[in-house]
């Protein structure tokens, strides 16, 4: 069934205090069109830079999820990702106008409840998914964290916590629906144990901490004395605790592994910066901002992979081919030795797709080299150009020539040998402006990239 991508209806703003630097900070969620994705802009600052939500723009993860791009950076970014993923979205820009997202009550209700008040609306492009086709890890020896992703016909997370302490020991957390998020997950508030408090504060962090906005945990026995005193640190009144250990701020869960739940919100808010919305189940144990983003660039990964895959040509040595050797002669003034398309299979809009096959017999053969025959690399650029050039030239009802004026970014790969069979692929990037035709090349020998290269060409009338 084809899934077509969402935005908001209409803009909202929130505003709020951020959990570790304490400033006031307003943001505004505004409808984005197809193919956005979700972006953050900095108001704030000249010109408006804007930080996609991309795991590649990660640079710090020590109690929050950190992007930043140059001098630009946002803090504590995963709650509003997890609700716009939470709530099916595709594409937002978020305005914010200070260096970290409000913490708000520590959860992800307040966006998920924002976001349900505005609407929904269905745009016209499909979405795109990274189905996960083969079993991906990521393990933290350090801290003992692993992220597995399976198979799944959709988005489905286990999570487990460990943390050595007699209030919160192991906890674990399913979500098998996304659809059930705004109920399951959503409301479910971040955490912080009463000994990393002062730590904490000493280090610059949680200025805007206080007891409505997170479940603060007490797992040793603790004076009231030095309850006060903490309390003095964060300008917070005076709190008295009903029990020795347990939750310090008194309240009630709204689930018993509450803390296990939010855990689970924070992989889905980090995994968001993988950039792609995902179809298959993750198993994450003990998982951090450190290792939720680390797995994230797994995953852009996989989605690069996965792209390349998309573009390998297929090739069926009986499939009758768009132009033989006498159409490619006809097309283009090479001649033996240099003629290095044998025949061309596909023609798109966009792109060609040609074939050589490699034989022991290649004059080139006989000097490079003669006791280990490889084709010569410039030689592939050559074959790649004139691929091009029928591209360019096949549909053309004057003759014309093609003179390749410039040749960037070349890698070789892999070297060719007699009995390879080369598959070129040669993509138009941009349309022909001025008789200047710009091209990406891609050689490939069965799945492999042999060689790839851009080409500029100038179309000259002959």
């Amino acid at each position: 069934m084809t899934i077509m991508q969402k935005t908001l209806a209409r803009e909202f703003s929130l505003s709020g205090k951020g959990l570790h630097t304490g400033v006031e900070v307003n943001m505004t969620f505004k409808p984005a069109p197809e193919n956005h994705g979700f972006k953050f802009q900095r108001i704030d600052l000249e010109g408006a830079p804007v930080l996609e939500a991309d795991a590649s723009l990660v640079g710090d993860t020590s109690r929050g999820t950190v992007i930043g791009k140059d001098n630009v950076r946002l803090s504590t970014i995963e709650h509003a990702l997890a609700a716009l993923i939470g709530m099916d979205l595709d594409n937002v820009l978020i305005e914010i106008d200070n260096e970290e997202v409000p913490i708000l009550d520590g959860s992800a209700k307040l966006f998920v409840e924002a976001i349900s008040e505005v609407g929904i609306v269905e745009q016209s492009a499909e979405r795109e998914y990274l189905e996960i086709t083969e079993k991906i890890v990521y393990k933290d020896p350090e801290s003992g964290s692993e992220i597995v992703a399976l198979p799944d016909t959709d988005y489905s997370l286990n999570v487990m916590i460990s943390f050595n302490s007699s209030v919160l020991n192991n906890q674990f957390a399913t979500l098998e629906n996304l659809a059930d998020f705004k109920q399951e997950v959503a409301p479910c508030r971040t955490f912080v144990f009463v000994r990393e408090l002062e730590f904490l504060l000493k280090n610059n962090l949680v200025k805007g901490g206080d007891l409505d906005n997170a479940i603060v945990i007490m797992d040793k026995d603790i004076t009231q004395d030095e309850l006060d005193r903490l309390a003095d640190l964060f300008n917070h009144e005076h709190i008295e605790v009903r029990k020795e250990q347990g939750i310090l701020n008194n309240l009630d869960l709204q689930f018993e592994n509450e803390c296990a739940r939010h855990k689970l919100l924070d992989v889905i808010g980090d995994l968001a910066l993988a950039g792609r919305r995902i179809k298959g189940r993750i198993i994450a144990t003990k998982p951090g901002h450190k290792a939720n983003t680390e797995f994230a660039k797994l995953l852009k990964k996989e989605i690069r992979k996965q792209e390349v895959a998309k573009i390998i040509p297929q090739y069926d040595p009986l499939q009758e081919p768009l132009l033989d050797i006498n159409d490619i002669r006809s097309f283009l003034p090479h001649r033996f030795p240099f003629l290095l398309v044998d025949k061309v299979i596909e023609i798109k809009d966009d792109y060609i797709v040609g074939v050589k096959n490699v034989t022991v017999n290649e004059p080139f053969f006989q000097g490079h080299f003669p006791d280990e025959p490889v084709m010569p690399g410039v030689l592939l650029i050559e074959a790649m150009a004139q691929c091009g050039g029928l591209y360019v030239l096949h549909d053309k009802e004057e003759k014309y020539s093609t003179y390749f004026i410039r040749v960037d970014n070349v890698k070789f790969r892999k070297k060719v040998v007699p009995g390879d069979t080369l598959l070129f692929r040669i993509e138009l990037v941009s349309p022909i402006r001025r008789g200047i035709a710009n091209m990406k090349g891609l050689c490939y020998v069965g799945e492999t990239v042999v060689a790839e290269g851009d080409f500029m060409a100038q179309i000259v009338k002959a």
